[in-house]
């Protein structure tokens, strides 16, 4: 018998590969763009999303395995899955993907956007006042931005920004048999489809039709042979040194490398010149498992601009709306101290709006009361009204110290540029501890009451990003109680580099104690299973992925503890497997808002104890990361957060469950059954949320005043 082949088995009967669990999650995500009840412009942003994935996929995930082959490393992941097989099994599964992609483009979409009036039309079926528009228009918007290079066999392969869309020339050379090639960039600065005069409805054509249509012009004094369309994916994943003496410069130089990285993907279309498709692959140094024939256009990442062209009802889902202010601190709106100091306050993005935060940290920097902002940043947004506060906080003279991750990969260069203006305002800005993301979301306003300090502490799910917080489901608390004070302010002593791993007494931090916490809360449930006492976990997730989460959650299982878990997108876990995970659910919510909350509840012997944070159970994060996941304590807000679980695993619009064999499958509603859309729910229960305080409050200004009269 062969043994290894054995052990390998057993762990694909055990563990879902980590790129073959996320290739599922895009699968998803497209289903949504194939879901005939969806809106059509939405139908068409899910499938932007699901190309804008698959460019992060192989500019990552995709170039670190193939990295691995390339230095000859051989040993097989928790899967089963050495380099060597997983990279085949990635190409096969990516152009199966792609080709997914584009049957549902020509298939689906393009059909049901002509039921809507809309359409994109081809340079053959342009009538005469549209040709002469689209004349027009390259003459005097497209043409002079357009610059041919020549490609020569003896010289470098021009160096073309990864993901920019690119058309291949060859051109026959006078005199002679052989070739020449050139190069036309697409502009990434005009539009990529442009509207076109039409009697009847709306119609589109892609920027570089017109440009092909036109392409002469280009080359007046040559014979064009063909033309083909082509897009480059680079490798991405570059190593950064952050015990550099310069981080600032070693991360801006890790930006330009990532600009020139190896090519890892080429996209081209099916119906192309041949030759032209080999003398890329030459130049680029590409096998042929790495070129992706599509049916075009390529780069559908485009349709997530495009599903903006209008905000008719019908088109698109009705937006969620969020309220402001919160339910928590509604009659408070002066006030943001005295509702903190008066209980814990939890709110819930985007139902709730991020405005609140927004408003509390800009209070704070107006605040002649407040001595210092504490405050750790991953992502922010291209115009952030975060860094702003903080800036002015700074120039009022308030103590700012600002923790900016340079590493957060994919926005180094927007964190770089907001470190400078943070310095350049004075804020003290700190780049966190070598060899560790800082990932956590923690902000902390020190402020003087009477003879009294007195710490603000915020800590959330998500960034500190105003754009994605309107998309992303994220939870934020505030609270001023003494034990979360010294435990932030204890941190971030830590995190300047002047003080050792503090004890804490609320937080939950990684790399030290976070994987140790969760074994042992998953331990005592186990423990409880074994004692006949109430037992149970629910945690919702963006990913499953450590091993050794997996492991001890299959323990439980085996031990009689009722597993329910909500995960987003990659879960390397089987459940319902007979002898293994019986007791183990998996549900993914996949709709119109991206869930990105992490919330943990605990059954703990009836008197559940619930924690949210930054963290997912993956290896980065517990391992390699600055985490922080931390106690709900408030009864309300525990009963609170137990009622929007309850809705989100009730969810049979927007859920896919989980199958033992690693399938995903939407819910089948049975005869007179709600589908139940959380996010929907969710949205309005924030809304009743918000009501039912406003008419308590107005009732008891109502009691008020009629007790000041009687009095009088």
């Amino acid at each position: 018998m062969d043994l290894e082949a054995e052990s390998v088995s057993d762990k694909m009967r055990r563990y879902i590969n980590r790129e073959l669990g996320w290739l599922d999650f895009n699968c998803r995500v497209l289903e949504e763009a194939r879901r005939d009840s969806n809106p059509i412009l939405e139908r068409f942003r899910f499938l932007g999303i699901t190309a804008s994935n698959m460019d992060e996929f192989f500019m990552v995930r995709i170039a670190g395995v193939k990295q691995q082959v390339d230095e000859g490393y051989k040993k097989a992941d928790e899967s089963g899955y050495t380099p060597q097989v997983l990279l085949e099994e990635l190409y096969k599964r990516t152009e199966s993907f792609s080709q997914m992609q584009y049957a549902c483009l020509h298939d689906r979409l393009y059909p049901a956007l002509i039921e809507n009036g809309i359409k994109f039309l081809g340079i053959q079926e342009l009538s005469r006042k549209q040709k002469t528009y689209v004349r027009e228009y390259f003459d005097s918007v497209v043409f002079p931005v357009l610059t041919p290079i020549r490609v020569e066999d003896g010289r470098p392969f021009p160096r073309l920004l990864g993901k920019s869309l690119n058309i291949a020339v060859r051109l026959k050379k006078k005199g002679k048999n052989d070739c020449d090639f050139a190069v036309v960039q697409v502009p990434s600065n005009i539009q990529r489809f442009v509207e076109l005069p039409s009697s009847k409805g709306r119609a589109f054509i892609f920027l570089e039709d017109v440009i092909l249509r036109h392409m002469d012009a280009l080359f007046d004094a040559q014979r064009i042979k063909a033309c083909a369309p082509f897009r480059i994916t680079r490798n991405s994943d570059v190593e950064i040194d952050d015990e550099a003496p310069d981080l600032l410069e070693e991360v801006q130089k890790s930006i330009k490398k990532r600009k020139s990285g190896r090519p890892v993907r080429l996209e081209i279309l099916k119906k192309c010149d041949v030759e032209i498709r080999e003398f890329l692959m030459r130049r680029l140094h590409l096998k042929k498992a790495a070129v992706c024939k599509v049916e075009g256009p390529i780069d559908l990442t485009v349709f997530s601009k495009f599903a903006g062209i209008s905000t008719e009802e019908n088109m698109c889902f009705a937006p969620i709306v969020p309220v402001m202010p919160p339910a928590d601190f509604v009659g408070y709106a002066d006030d943001f101290y005295g509702a903190i100091r008066k209980r814990d306050r939890l709110v819930y993005h985007p139902y709730e709006s991020f405005d609140v935060v927004i408003s509390f940290i800009k209070h704070a920097a107006m605040d002649p009361n407040v001595l210092a902002i504490k405050q750790t940043l991953y992502r922010v947004s291209g115009h952030s009204p975060i860094i702003e506060a903080l800036i002015l906080a700074a120039q009022n003279g308030k103590q700012v110290t600002v923790l900016v991750e340079l590493k957060a990969r994919f926005d180094e260069e927007n964190n770089v540029e907001w470190a400078k203006k943070l310095e350049k305002a004075g804020c003290h800005v700190i780049y966190g501890l070598p060899g560790l993301k800082t990932h956590c979301k923690i902000l902390s306003v020190v402020r003087r009451e009477g003879d009294k300090i007195r710490n603000y502490i915020h800590m959330a799910t998500g960034n500190y990003n105003d754009t994605t917080a309107n998309l992303y489901t994220d939870m934020g608390m505030f609270t001023c109680r003494e034990d979360f004070a010294r435990d932030v302010a204890a941190l971030f002593n830590m995190l300047t580099g002047y003080a050792g791993v503090p004890q804490y007494k609320k937080l939950v931090v990684a790399p030290k104690y976070m994987r140790d916490f969760f074994e042992e809360k998953i331990d005592n449930e186990i423990a409880n299973a074994q004692a006949g006492l109430p037992c149970g976990i629910t945690a919702k997730v963006n990913s499953l992925v450590d091993p050794g989460i997996v492991d001890l959650l299959y323990r439980a299982s085996g031990e009689g503890v009722p597993v329910r878990l909500i995960v987003r997108g990659i879960c390397c876990l089987l459940p319902g497997k007979k002898g293994l995970s019986e007791n183990i659910e998996v549900h993914s919510i996949v709709g119109q808002l991206l869930e990105h909350s992490r919330i943990f509840w605990f059954e703990n012997d009836g008197k559940p104890q619930v924690y949210i944070g930054s963290a997912d159970w993956m290896q980065r994060n517990l391992n390699r990361r600055v985490e922080v996941v931390f106690p709900v304590e408030e009864k309300q807000l525990i009963k609170r957060i137990k009622r929007i679980l309850a809705l989100m695993w009730e969810d049979k619009h927007n859920t896919r469950v989980m199958q033992p064999d690693g399938s995903y499958q939407l819910y089948s509603l049975q005869e007179g059954e709600s589908e139940n859309n959380s996010q929907r729910q969710l949205s309005r229960m924030a809304v009743e949320a918000q009501e039912r305080v406003i008419q308590a409050n107005r009732r008891r200004e109502r009691r008020q005043t009629l007790n000041d009269a009687m009095k009088k």
